[in-house]
This record gives C-alpha cells, structure tokens and sequence, in this order.
C-alpha cells in the first residue's frame, strides 16, 4: 500500500450518516488504489476513525470544487446526499462557498443552498439533487435498456419482492410495505445488493407509508451496509412513491437517523433535499 504523510480530516454527518473529509485540492496526485486503502482502514470502527467512507475535496475543471466518495468498503460511490450537504457546510464554514455555486459530483454538477445559519455557520441546507433517472440503462440493471421497473416482482428465492427502482446518479431500489427491521434489511439488503439483475450492485431501502405526506425508511448501502441515513435513497423513495401513487410530491422523510424533506418538481423534473449537517471533530490519521 502506498502511504501518505498524515492526513488531516474532518468528521462530519448529515443525520449520522458520517464521513471524514479530507481536503486534497494542494496534495500530489494520489492513486485511486491508495484512496481505497485509506478509505478502509480509516473508516472500520474498532481499528480506525470509523465512518461510512471517506470524502475527498477535491480540485475540479468545471466548478470551484469536486466531491470523490470512497466507501467503508474501498468502493467508489457516485453521490452521496447527506455527504453533499456536509461538504457544502465544511465549505461554508471555512468562507468558501458563494450561493449559486456548483460542486461537482459523480452525477454531474450539484447545486446546494444554505437556507439556514447558526454563528455564522451552515445548519440546513437544500441540495438540488437533479433529475432522476428511471430507466434501465440509466440505473444500471439487466434488461430492456429503455424500459422502466416500477412496481415489478423481484425473486430472491425464498420470498418475492415488488421493487421500483430509480438512479439519482446511483442506483435505489425500493421496495414499499411494511418498515424492515434491521436484520431484515441487512438479510434481504445485502441479496439485493448483490443480485444478478444489477452487475454494479445497489442500495435497498425498506419504505413505509405513513401518509400522504410521510415515508419511513431503512437502508442499506452499497459498499456501506446499513446507514442511518441515506439522501439520495430519500430522494429515490419520494420519486418511486409518486411514481406508484403513494405520496404527494412533498413529504417528509423519516430515517433512523432523524428527518429530511424531499420534493419533487413537477415543473422540473427536480428533486430537492432539505436537512441538517453538522461537524464531529478534527483530527489527524497515521497508519502505524
């Protein structure tokens, strides 16, 4: 494994999905292999820092700043809702954020809003968190490329699932019914995770419809296992439960983490997220 001097980084959640950022905008260029490593080590909980992953604040050609997410796993995840909000909070905080700006992503380019401060710092944020997609193709999973799955039978041999499945620059399937408790999600959410329908795996959320206005959720990752929260699976979930009539197109969203507000945008096709993110501590990560 490569080694890198220490690092410096900053522990940061949005509601308890956290990760440690790492600022490498005047860093050397590092390998993703390297990336990987770190990304493992210094997120296992009993022997590292201990997180869902890692962030990389990282230089970009087409915005002032780019996000990279490397998962507890050592994968690399595309988007990362909660993750967003935190960096645009560490940005804010720090001075350099301007409203209106960009950062890029792994889905393109996102722009988040600080709605709220407190001291002068960023407390609720609203990310834009763009247009889903909903096709096949566009999801990353088996058969006719520009075919949807809304409300389809999933077997996993010892139950059958209906699934609807969304991309927000990642893949989301959802599966509405009753609220999963957490060895179920982890059981049924690592097969689906896995399952041959999706040669780049993806994320699994247990929905629950409490109203017209209110889902429940669980969640499983993929590359992190269970979360607390997961943004762009909430974001996912409003979409599948307007798609299926379950919702209106504003809800409140009820994680094991805490609460967040989606919509979607009729007129745009957009999907907004609205929530909290704060910062843990600060630190410095040697591997010995």
């Amino acid at each position: 494994m490569g080694q890198l001097e220490p690092l410096r980084f900053t522990k940061m959640h949005g509601l308890g999905n956290d990760y440690l950022f790492i600022d490498i905008r005047d860093m050397e260029e590092v390998p993703d292999d390297v990336w990987k490593d770190y990304a493992i080590k210094m997120s296992d909980r009993h022997f590292g820092v201990g997180s869902d992953g890692i962030i990389l604040i990282a230089p970009s050609k087409v915005a002032p700043v780019r996000m990279r997410i490397f998962n507890a796993d050592g994968s690399e995840s595309e988007m990362c809702g909660n993750g967003l909000r935190a960096m645009t909070k560490w940005l804010y905080d720090r001075g350099e954020f301007d409203p209106g700006q960009a950062i890029e992503t792994g889905a393109g380019l996102l722009y988040p809003e600080v709605l709220k401060t407190e001291e002068g710092r960023a407390s609720v944020i609203r990310v834009n968190m763009g247009v889903p997609r909903l096709t096949r193709h566009e999801i990353g999973m088996l058969g006719q490329g520009e075919s949807t799955c809304i409300d389809e039978p999933l077997d996993l041999d010892e139950t059958m699932l209906h699934i609807t499945c969304v991309s927000m620059g990642n893949p989301h399937v959802i599966i509405f019914g009753p609220l999963w408790d957490e060895q179920t999600m982890a059981r049924l959410g690592q097969k689906i995770e896995h399952h041959p329908m999706f040669p780049h795996r993806t994320n699994v959320h247990s929905v629950e419809v409490v109203d017209s206005h209110h889902l429940r959720m669980r969640h499983w990752e993929r590359g992190a296992g269970l979360t607390l929260a997961c943004g762009t699976g909430v974001s996912a979930a409003i979409v599948a439960a307007v798609l299926t009539e379950r919702v209106e197109r504003h809800a409140t969203i009820s994680v094991p983490g805490g609460t967040l507000e989606a919509s979607w945008d009729e007129g745009t096709g957009v999907v907004y997220l609205t929530g909290t993110a704060q910062e843990i501590c600060q630190g410095v990560f040697e591997l010995r």
